[in-house]
C-alpha cells in the first residue's frame, strides 16, 4: 500500500468520541414528474403511492376515491440524511431521495414537506422539501427507453431543517475522546507528541491506533473552557500518513484517483462479445387440393461476433496519470474503466486501496 505524508489539522482526522450523528429517515412524496412516477393501477403498480396521494388531499379537504387516481406525475419516496449533534434547530443538513415504487426516473421531481425521524425513537428531528437533483438522464417513447446513471436516487443540498437535536454536552468525568477517522498508529502517535507538547503536559495518551484521549487541565474545568480547549486541540497541524485511494461511484460512472497511486507491471486486455439471437420465418404450404394448411414455423438462430482485443501493457512504477492516458487510446467507456480498476486491485497491481461507492 502506498502512503505519503502531508501536513493536516486535526479538526480533518478526528472525531469527537461520544458526538456521532443521528441517522434520519422518512417516507414522502415526489410530484412533478413527466410520467416517470409510479404507476397507479394495473396488478404491478404501487398501492401505497395512490394511497398517500388520497390521504395528502384530504389534509386539504379534497376526498378522492383512491381507485380513481390516475397520475404518473407522483413517486414515492425514502429521504435520509444524517444530523450531526451540533446542529442547532434552524440549521440545514442534505437530505437523500431514493425511489421506492416503479418509477422510472426522478428527474424534475420537488419532494414535498416530509418529516424525518430517529427510526430508534420515531422523534422528528428535521423537515425536508425542496427541488432534486439528480445525477443520471432518461428519455422513453412508447416501447424504447434510454437512460444514463441513476435516476432514480437524488439530493437536495441543504434540503431540510433542522427542527430539534440532541445535543453532545462535554463532561470532566471522563477524558476528551479524538477518534481517529482511518485509525493508524504513526498518526495517533503524532496526536498525542503535539498536544503534549503544546500544553506542556503529559495530557494525551494513545488508546489504541483508533482513539487517544485527552485529560481535561485544571484551567478548563466549566463548559465554554472545555470548548476553547477542544477547539485549541483541534487547530493543531500534524504531519500525517494518507493512503493512497481511488473512488469508484458506479452509479454516476464516476472515478477519482489520488496521483500517489501507483499501478505495478500488468498486462490489460479489453474485447467485447456481441452475441445476437433471432428467428427466421419458414413458410410451409403443401401441395395443391391435398386438404393441408399453410403454416409459418420460426427457425430460432444465434450467432455471435467478438472483436479483436486491445491490449496495453503498463510499466513498473505507473502513475494514474499515464493509466489514463494508455485507456483513452483504447476509446473505453467509464463503466470499462471501472472494470479494469477493479480487475487491477484483485490481481494485486494497485498500490493503493480501492473504495467503491
Amino acid at each position: 500500500m502506498v502512503t505519503a505524508n502531508a501536513q493536516s489539522r486535526l479538526s480533518d482526522l478526528v472525531e469527537i468520541q461520544h458526538a456521532q450523528s443521528t441517522e434520519l429517515i422518512g417516507y414522502g412524496l415526489v410530484t412533478g414528474l413527466d410520467r416517470t412516477g409510479d404507476r397507479s393501477s394495473s396488478s404491478r403498480g404501487a398501492v401505497f403511492t395512490v394511497q398517500s396521494i388520497a390521504n395528502m388531499l384530504e389534509n386539504f379537504g379534497i376526498t378522492v376515491d383512491p381507485e380513481r387516481l390516475r397520475t404518473r406525475n407522483v413517486a414515492a419516496v425514502m429521504v435520509t440524511a444524517r444530523l450531526s449533534p451540533y446542529h442547532a434547530p434552524g440549521s440545514q443538513i442534505d437530505v437523500t431521495v431514493s425511489s421506492l415504487g416503479d418509477a422510472s426516473s426522478l428527474s424534475g421531481g420537488v419532494l414535498l414537506q416530509t418529516p424525518l425521524f430517529d427510526p430508534n425513537n420515531e422523534e422528528v428531528f428535521a423537515l425536508a422539501q425542496g427541488a432534486l437533483i439528480v445525477g443520471g438522464i432518461t428519455a422513453e417513447l412508447q416501447g424504447a427507453r434510454v437512460s444514463q446513471n441513476q435516476t432514480l436516487t437524488a439530493t437536495i443540498p441543504g434540503g431540510a431543517t433542522v427542527d430539534s437535536n440532541q445535543e453532545y454536552e462535554m463532561t470532566t468525568d471522563e477524558p476528551l475522546g479524538l477518534v481517529l477517522r482511518e485509525p493508524n498508529y504513526a498518526n495517533a502517535r503524532s496526536i498525542v507528541e503535539i498536544i503534549n507538547s503544546t500544553f506542556d503536559e503529559e495530557l494525551a495518551m494513545m488508546y489504541h491506533p483508533g482513539l487517544v484521549e485527552v485529560e481535561w487541565p485544571d484551567a478548563f474545568q466549566d463548559r465554554g473552557s472545555m470548548n476553547i480547549f477542544t477547539s485549541i486541540i483541534l487547530e493543531q497541524e500534524i504531519e500525517v500518513e494518507t493512503i493512497a485511494k481511488v473512488v469508484i461511484n458506479e452509479r454516476t460512472g464516476t472515478i477519482v484517483a489520488g496521483g500517489d497511486v501507483i499501478i505495478d507491471d500488468v498486462m490489460i486486455s479489453h474485447g467485447n462479445i456481441q452475441v445476437r439471437t433471432q428467428n427466421t420465418p419458414l413458410i410451409s404450404q403443401p401441395p395443391a387440393l391435398s386438404g393441408g394448411e399453410t403454416t409459418v414455423l420460426d427457425i430460432p438462430q444465434a450467432a455471435f461476433n467478438e472483436s479483436p482485443a486491445q491490449t496495453i501493457v503498463l510499466e513498473p512504477q505507473t502513475t494514474v496519470q499515464q493509466l489514463s492516458a494508455s485507456l483513452n487510446t483504447l476509446g473505453l467507456s467509464p463503466r470499462d474503466i471501472i472494470s479494469i480498476f477493479q480487475a487491477l486491485n484483485r490481481a494485486g497491481v494497485l498500490r493503493g486501496k480501492l473504495i467503491v461507492m
